[in-house]
């Protein structure tokens, strides 16, 4: 009547043991290394980190030119800059001046 299961019933409880440890390696790796792990996730802060230094040097650089163009510009006109730029442009020098290269 009755059907005696035996080693099916063991080899059943063993493969889904055995299923469930590999289930868990796979996320355990996947968390850790994965496209959305935690490797990932501390490389993209120092990545973050980096662009925020470099987007620092670059406003400060932009600061900077836009103050020189502002000083150029023919509403404001810094006539030392001026005389500069041209002196540089040019390649001359007043005679009081000593040219180190």
């Amino acid at each position: 009547m009755y059907k005696q299961r035996g080693n099916s019933g063991a080899l059943s409880t063993s493969m889904f043991l055995v299923t469930a440890v590999l289930l868990m390696a796979y996320f355990a790796f996947a968390a850790i290394q994965g496209d959305f792990g935690h490797f990932k996730r501390n490389q993209v802060n120092a990545e973050a980190l980096e662009l925020q230094t470099q987007l620092a040097q670059l406003t400060s650089q932009r600061e900077y030119l836009e103050n020189k163009t502002k000083r150029l510009s023919d509403k404001y006109l810094d006539l030392d800059l001026l005389d500069e730029q041209a002196r540089k442009v040019l390649g001359m020098a007043r005679e009081d001046e000593i040219i180190i290269r």
